[in-house]
């Protein structure tokens, strides 16, 4: 399977990274307007090219990385070359319907990962236009796999997405961070008190995952009477820190909505 990453910077790199090391033998191909930058991926065995018509020409599959504000420009430069092909969007908050009128005779697919594909542990929701087949949605989350978890969602929800898992790991960038600077208030030296704080996060993440107990009974596996953890919980219910987290993702999904309908808006 050829595919084209048209716009390889921090997540289309990742992406061509993940996808190199999967093992699976797909051929890439990654776009950039500085292709000095792309040297990493082509020492990794990836085709290289400031030349998005090229790239798009030879591809079973393009993967659209590129800023929102660029999307229109660039479908319209490769429109001949993506008929009748899949094009699988993870720019932010454009939607379906805009890059189908953009390119109507290309099979769409718009994604929201996350920055954790770097690792390959990224959260991808996606939706799919009318006309990707269902031989499509095998392709899209066969590659999706090779990223981390992923789901498909109705398109109305992208947005949301966007605000959660889009931006989940900014915030909790923050929770770690402030989990270090505890651990050094209590006296652990720096690289100790990040790596434990960061560890817990990725194990309780995993514990969640795995075991798919209720939230309350896993918190309370930690809970004892008199110990320290309650005493903990309580400083944090004190703190206004659930509703900090649950207005950040209300504010940066707002803001995804907001970019959705100027887009929707915009003019051919």
């Amino acid at each position: 399977m050829k595919i084209a990453i048209i716009g390889a910077g921090t997540i289309g790199s990742a992406i061509a990274k993940s996808l190199l090391r999967s093992r699976r033998g797909f051929k890439i191909i990654a776009t950039r307007r500085r292709v000095e930058k792309l040297k990493e991926l082509e020492k990794l065995g990836a085709a290289v090219t400031s030349n998005n018509k090229k790239a798009a020409n030879e591809a079973d599959i393009i993967i659209l990385c590129v800023k929102p504000l660029n999307v229109k420009g660039v479908l319209k430069e490769v429109k001949e070359q993506i008929k009748g092909k899949l094009v699988i969007s993870v720019a932010a908050a454009i939607p379906l319907e805009f890059l189908k009128k953009t390119a109507p005779e290309t099979r769409f697919v718009r994604a929201m990962p996350n920055v954790a594909v770097l690792v390959r542990e990224a959260f991808t929701g996606y939706s799919v236009d009318s006309d990707v087949t269902s031989e499509d949605k095998k392709q899209v989350e066969e590659i999706f796999g090779y990223m981390g978890k992923y789901a498909e969602v109705e398109e109305k929800y992208m947005d949301a997405i966007t605000g959660l898992s889009g931006s989940g790991p900014a915030y909790l960038s923050i929770i770690i961070e402030a989990l270090m600077y505890a651990g050094l208030k209590v006296g652990l030296p720096r690289d100790l008190a990040l790596s434990s704080s960061a560890q817990t996060v990725v194990g309780a993440g995993k514990l969640i995952l795995e075991t798919k107990k209720p939230l309350s009974e896993l918190k309370d596996m930690v809970v004892t009477p008199a110990g320290t953890t309650i005493d903990g919980i309580y400083e944090l219910e004190g703190s206004g820190i659930r509703t900090a987290l649950m207005r950040a993702v209300e504010v940066a999904t707002k803001k995804s909505e907001k970019i959705t309908e100027s887009i929707k808006n915009m003019k051919s």
